[in-house]
């Protein structure tokens, strides 16, 4: 099996998709207490490292991650919006996010992989005319790498959700060819994801533990064995907030809303006109889930039949998280983990090409 480390791993949503990919772990490494948590619970045979990576000295890389020569990939999402052309007197070094993706290209030459994954966010090869892009590709070109991306749609990779992001593949040898990662005929729906879980609410069970027998092949992989319901605590927001969802029909969105449910102390006249589409969004049983994103009770999405927004563990099924895989922290940093987390199953997908192409090569 490949071996690979997640640098900026968060909960371990890239981790888990090459694992089901067929690599084997061997360590995740982020700064948050909560988010390694839940990596070491979910990832028991791999170390999760709580740490800045840039408190860790080459040396220090050796005695945490044993013999360097077994790790074949890194992958990790480094922060890169550092990167800027805006004026002739910026230094590129003085940005703090840049000293991040630095430390993150000093494992690389280290370790030497055969492959490198860097995930971020589609606007990063596009801002400032693609500068971010051409540096990165010109800080691995250096190293004797080659450098693809694409901006890939997670909804066209078996996942329930329009999540648009980038990602580098930057590998040793030969260019890797993006179209190789392979898109998914069937996409399940929203209702197909979290359908089965209304029962818990229209009775009010307080026993979260899934009775009936899984309808398709989505709720087969989400139960994974697993029947008990973890991350699934049911919470309601502000009456106003339930007021106001309430007049939103799924796919509908704030202005829906009557315009005097936005009239507040401080805006004794008219409400907000100047809202987001995305804003007080309510999902569509029959189609895809909108982004989801790291907020808690201020998220611009709600669930398609009741006033609340999805659960941890409703929002972790749309970004195609099983069921056995439970979150660990406050309600707040569970939501931060599922949100900031690329989805499993297209991890999964672009790990599938990257093995084939390392097989190939062998």
């Amino acid at each position: 099996m490949y071996k690979f480390i997640d640098l900026f791993c968060g909960c371990g949503g890239l981790s888990l998709g090459f694992e089901m990919a067929g690599f084997t772990a061997v360590a995740g490494v982020d700064f948050k207490e909560s988010a390694i948590n839940t990596y070491r619970n979910n990832f028991i045979n791999a170390k999760g490292i709580c740490a800045d990576i840039s408190t860790i000295d080459k040396g220090h890389i050796k005695e945490l991650f044993g013999d360097l020569s077994d790790i074949d990939v890194i992958i990790g999402g480094p922060p890169c919006q550092g990167f800027s052309n805006a004026n002739k007197n910026y230094v590129e070094l003085d940005d703090p996010r840049n000293k991040l993706f630095f430390e993150f290209v000093k494992f690389v030459e280290l370790i030497e992989p055969k492959v490198v994954l860097i995930e971020n966010v589609p606007q990063i090869i596009t801002k400032n005319n693609g500068y971010a892009k051409k540096r990165i590709e010109e800080i691995f070109s250096n190293l004797g790498y080659c450098v693809t991306n694409a901006v890939l749609d997670a909804s066209q990779y078996g996942v329930p959700q329009k999540r648009m992001r980038n990602f580098f593949v930057i590998t040793k040898g030969d260019d890797f060819d993006m179209g190789s990662i392979k898109q998914q005929e069937y996409t399940p729906t929203v209702k197909e994801t979290i359908g089965e879980l209304y029962v818990f609410e229209e009775n009010g069970s307080e026993e979260k533990i899934i009775l009936t027998a899984p309808e398709t092949v989505y709720q087969k992989y989400l139960r994974n064995g697993n029947r008990v319901l973890m991350n699934h605590d049911i919470h309601y927001p502000a009456k106003i907030q339930q007021e106001r969802i309430s007049y939103v029909p799924q796919g509908g969105n704030w202005r829906n809303v009557p315009e005097e449910l936005w009239i507040t102390t401080r805006t004794t006249k008219t409400g907000r006109t100047n809202r987001h589409s995305s804003a007080y969004k309510r999902l569509k049983e029959d189609s895809v889930s909108v982004t989801i994103d790291a907020g808690n009770q201020h998220s611009n999405y709600y669930h398609p039949l009741f006033n609340r927004i999805p659960t941890v563990r409703e929002a972790a099924r749309i970004q195609s998280f099983p069921d056995n895989f439970v979150f660990f922290g406050t309600m707040t940093e569970q939501y931060l983990q599922v949100g900031n987390a690329v989805p499993p199953l297209l991890a999964k997908c672009i790990a599938e090409a990257i093995k084939e192409k390392l097989d190939n090569e062998e």
